[in-house]
C-alpha cells in the first residue's frame, strides 16, 4: 500500500508489505507477518506513480505499480510527532495530548516530560496480545521520559514494542551541525542578548575606571561583567554541540549504544536489524515497523549516494531511500520470498491514518481487494488544537467538499508554504479567520485554488452538515472558530491551501 500522504506538506510515504509466515511458523501459517515502512517528508510529486519522471526510485514505483494507492489517504499532521501518534492508534492528536498551543508543534527535547500515554491502545499492543513478535527500528519521537532520565515510561517498549532499536527523538538541524533548530535559535538569542549586554556594562565601566569617573577596582567590578560574557558567548556557540549529544543518540531497548549517533551509517545498520529480526523470529508471526530518518531534513544521506541523482540532496536522499526499501524488499524468510499486496489497485476513498472514540477506518478490505473501503465522510483537520478545516464526502452526489474556518498567511502569498518561519501559524496575526468559512469543491478543484462564490444554499448545506457533526459525532474534539467572526490582521490570500490532495473521482 502506497500513501501518498496528501493532507499537507511535510509529507509522508507507507508501505504495508505481508510476508508468508516461515515454515517453522506453527499450527498458524495462515496468520500472516506484516512488515510497515514509513517515511516522513516525501512529496507526492517526488514519485514516477505520480508523474515525477525526474529519480530513480524504481521499488517504490514499483510498489505503486503492483500494489494499491490511496490516493485519498491523508496524514493527520504535518509534522512528526502528533502525525506518528495518530498512525500507531488511529485516533486523532488532539485525542492523544500530542499537540502543542505554543508553537512548538512536536516534542523538542528526547527528554522532556511527556509523550504518547500508555493508556493509549497501539496496533503493537493488539497484535502482541495475539502472540505476534512486535518491533520497531527507526525514529519514534513520541516521547521516552516522565519523571526521571531512566523512567522511560514513554518508551516504545512500554507501548507493547518488543524490541527497539532506533532515536527516541528526530532529526534536526543540530544533529549533523547544520542550520541551528529552532529550539537552539530560541535558546541562543537570550544568551547572545545577555553576553552583548555584559559586554557594553563592561566598555561602560572601563571607561569610566580609565577617565576617574568611577573609583572601582578592576576586578572584580570592571573585569567581572567582561568574564560574564564570555561564559555566555562560550556557552552560545557550544550549544549546539549539547544538543548534538543530549537528542541526537541510538538505543537498543532501553540502552544507549551510540551518543551521539554517526547518523551516516545509521542506514545500513537499521537496514541489518531489520533483517536479524526477521530472521529471529521466523518461527513465529510478526509486525515490524521501521520508521526511516528519511527524507527528513538535514537530509542524512550516505556517501555512497552523494551526487547520484539530478535533484541536489534532497534527491540523493529519496533515491537512498528506494535503495533502503528494496533491500528491505530481498529479506528472505526461511528461503521464502518477500511478498507485498499485488491487487494493482488504485483506491480513492477518503481516508486516514486517524473511534475509543477510534477516528480511523479498517484497510484491510481494501488493500486484499476484498470490498472497497468505505473511507470517512467527514475528516478533520487540525492546526496544533485548533479546528481549522473539515473535509465532507457527499456520498449522494459524490462530492468532495472542504469547509476552512483558517487559513495561515502564506509566504510568499500564494505559494502555500511559510518560508522564512519555522512552521505556517496557527493562532495570532500570521493566520486569518474567516467571516464566513472558505469553501471547496475539491472534486473539481483538488489543489483548492478557487473558493466557491455561490450558491449560497451549498454553502449553507455543507455548513449544516459539517455543524451536526461536530455536535453529534466529535463532542469532546476541540472546537471549531465560530462560523461568522471577525477576520484577522493579515491580508493573505486564502486561495492557496497547504492541503494538495487529489480528489475522489465521481
Amino acid at each position: 500500500m502506497l500513501h501518498s500522504g496528501c493532507a499537507a506538506p511535510p509529507l509522508a510515504f507507507l508501505l504495508l508489505l505481508l510476508l508468508p509466515p516461515g515454515p517453522c511458523a506453527g499450527p498458524t501459517p495462515s496468520r500472516p507477518n506484516f512488515l510497515l515502512l514509513l517515511a516522513d517528508d516525501l512529496g507526492l510529486g517526488d514519485l514516477d506513480s505520480f508523474g515525477n519522471r525526474s529519480l530513480r526510485i524504481p521499488h517504490l514505483d514499483g510498489l505503486a505499480r503492483d500494489g494499491v494507492r490511496l490516493t485519498q489517504h491523508l496524514a493527520a499532521a504535518s509534522v512528526c510527532s502528533p502525525s506518528h501518534a495518530t498512525f500507531l492508534t488511529g485516533r486523532y492528536p488532539v485525542r492523544l495530548g500530542m499537540v502543542t498551543t505554543n508553537g512548538a508543534r512536536g516534542l523538542q527535547w528526547a527528554a522532556v516530560s511527556g509523550g504518547l500515554p500508555t493508556s493509549e491502545i497501539t496496533f503493537a499492543k493488539i497484535l502482541q496480545q495475539q502472540g505476534y513478535a512486535t518491533g520497531l527500528i527507526g525514529k519514534w519521537h513520541l516521547g521516552l521520559n516522565c519523571e526521571s532520565p531512566t523512567h522511560h515510561c514513554h518508551h516504545p517498549l512500554n507501548h507493547r514494542f518488543d524490541s527497539f532499536f532506533g532515536v527516541p527523538f528526530t532529526l534536526m538541524g543540530d544533529s549533523l551541525q547544520a542550520e541551528p533548530s529552532e529550539k537552539r535559535v530560541r535558546l541562543q538569542g537570550p544568551l547572545d542578548l545577555g553576553a552583548q549586554l555584559l559586554l557594553l556594562s563592561l566598555l561602560c565601566l572601563a571607561s569610566g575606571k580609565l577617565t576617574g569617573l568611577l573609583g572601582l577596582r578592576w576586578v572584580p567590578r570592571v573585569l567581572g561583567p567582561g568574564c560574564g560574557a564570555l561564559l555566555l558567548a562560550c556557552t552560545s556557540c557550544l550549544l549546539g554541540v549539547f544538543i548534538v549529544h543530549a537528542d541526537c543518540f541510538l538505543m537498543r531497548d532501553h540502552q544507549v549504544v551510540q551518543q551521539p549517533l554517526r547518523f551516516e551509517a545509521s542506514a545500513g545498520l537499521f537496514l541489518r536489524e531489520a533483517e536479524a529480526f526477521i530472521h529471529r523470529h521466523q518461527a513465529s508471526p510478526f509486525f515490524l515497523l521501521v520508521s526511516f530518518l528519511h527524507v527528513h531534513v538535514p537530509l542524512v544521506t550516505s556517501p555512497a549516494f552523494w551526487g547520484c541523482s539530478s535533484h541536489s540532496a534532497y534527491g540523493d536522499n529519496v533515491e537512498e531511500l528506494d535503495w533502503m526499501v528494496g533491500s528491505s524488499l530481498d529479506i528472505r524468510v526461511s528461503g521464502g520470498s518477500g511478498l507485498h499486496i499485488r491487487v494493482s489497485e488504485r483506491s480513492e476513498a477518503c481516508t486516514s491514518g486517524s473511534r475509543r472514540e477510534v477516528d480511523g477506518e479498517d484497510l484491510m478490505p481494501a488493500l486484499l481487494r476484498t470490498a472497497q473501503a468505505a473511507g470517512h465522510n467527514f475528516l478533520l483537520h487540525y492546526c496544533e488544537a485548533r479546528l481549522h478545516a473539515v473535509r465532507w464526502f457527499n456520498r449522494l452526489s459524490c462530492t468532495v467538499w472542504k469547509l476552512h474556518f483558517a487559513t495561515p498567511c502564506f509566504h510568499p502569498p500564494g505559494l502555500g508554504a511559510c518560508l522564512g518561519f519555522p512552521a505556517c501559524a496557527c493562532s495570532g496575526r500570521r493566520m486569518t479567520r474567516h467571516r464566513r468559512p472558505l469553501l471547496f469543491d475539491l472534486t473539481a478543484d483538488p489543489g483548492e485554488t478557487r473558493p466557491l462564490r455561490g450558491p449560497m444554499a451549498t454553502h449553507r448545506r455543507v455548513e449544516a452538515a459539517v455543524a451536526w457533526m461536530l455536535r453529534t459525532r466529535h463532542p469532546r474534539a476541540a472546537p471549531p472558530l465560530a462560523l461568522h467572526t471577525t477576520p484577522g490582521a493579515c491580508a493573505c490570500s486564502p486561495a492557496a491551501c497547504p492541503d494538495r490532495s487529489a480528489p475522489a473521482t465521481t
